[in-house]
């Protein structure tokens, strides 16, 4: 990508050097490591003990300062600097196409963390993954994350790490649109299996919804470049339930998803990246994911 000397986004709180604690309990991990591991085994139909190994035996909080002291701003470091333009990059994408579709943006904020943190939505470990939280409009990313993806899941490329912050973006992007809160009260009163297939739509709208905004940063801006795109959908097929299920517990459960298959990812996002409209992202009419 051709993101240096682009703009950075205001946007950002960096947490990063607020470390954790550790919680004490059996193995390292306490009462509210292991309801967090369950919740999120739940969730995403990870095997626990993969999650367990994931966290590395240990829950993290963390003490962090008042909200009014933390950094915000352009940062520093290659990484978040980075991070910072292509948050900027989608600002400048939603702020124009989401009038279009009935609504007003409003931009979120990127928070960088170490370790763990805390959000409207809880205290959170990066282990995890990144994160959107409805409730304070914010996107929570560990940066270590891009590490994982490169070395562990064989997905690297700046453009494989856009397309994370982009994802989380198209979250948001549901949240104002009221897209995630219908989702969330159909789910209230669904089953599990149906409350998971609604999940699954919901984040491959976020994967389509992330390939728009790809779209316009190649044709408008000139950021991408040959062989990004490919890196964008290698990323989305080393995420899939299906692979992640396959490589945690040898075998896959396709009514515990709730982020959708490798291949269906890869749909999802490559229909953003060539039509570079939402309008086409509408999971929720699709017959055939």
């Amino acid at each position: 990508m051709r993101w240096q000397g682009q703009r950075q986004s205001e946007n950002v709180e960096d947490r990063r050097g607020f470390g954790p604690a550790r919680i004490g309990g059996v193995g390292g991990l306490g009462l509210g490591g292991i309801v967090l591991v369950l919740a999120v085994s739940y969730f995403t139909g990870m095997n626990p003990l993969t999650l367990i190994d994931l966290m590395s035996g240990i829950q993290s909080t963390t003490t962090e300062p008042p909200i009014e002291s933390v950094p915000t701003g352009p940062v520093k470091d290659e990484i978040g600097q980075f991070a910072s333009v292509v948050l900027a990059d989608t600002e400048d994408t939603w702020q124009q196409l989401l009038p279009k579709a009935g609504g007003h943006y409003e931009n979120p904020r990127l928070v960088l963390f170490t370790g763990a943190v805390h959000s409207a939505c809880g205290a959170t470990s990066s282990a995890v993954g990144p994160f959107y939280c409805p409730q304070d409009r914010k996107l929570y990313l560990d940066v270590s994350f891009f590490k994982d993806m490169s070395q562990r899941l064989g997905a690297p490329g700046d453009f494989a790490q856009a397309y994370v912050i982009a994802h989380e973006v198209g979250h948001h992007v549901q949240n104002l649109l009221g897209i995630a809160e219908k989702v969330h009260q159909l789910q209230s009163q669904a089953g599990r299996a149906e409350g998971n297939a609604l999940s699954v739509r919901l984040e491959l709208q976020a994967d389509c919804f992330a390939g728009v905004w790809g779209h316009h940063a190649n044709r408008e801006r000139r950021l991408i470049e040959p062989g990004d795109f490919e890196e964008g959908l290698a990323a989305a097929a080393a995420i899939g339930d299906d692979r992640l299920q396959n490589m945690s517990s040898g075998y896959i459960q396709p009514e515990s998803w709730t982020h959708g298959s490798s291949e269906q990812r890869k749909t999802w996002l490559r229909k953003g990246l060539d039509t570079g409209n939402p309008e086409a992202c509408d999971t929720f009419s699709s017959q055939q994911l």
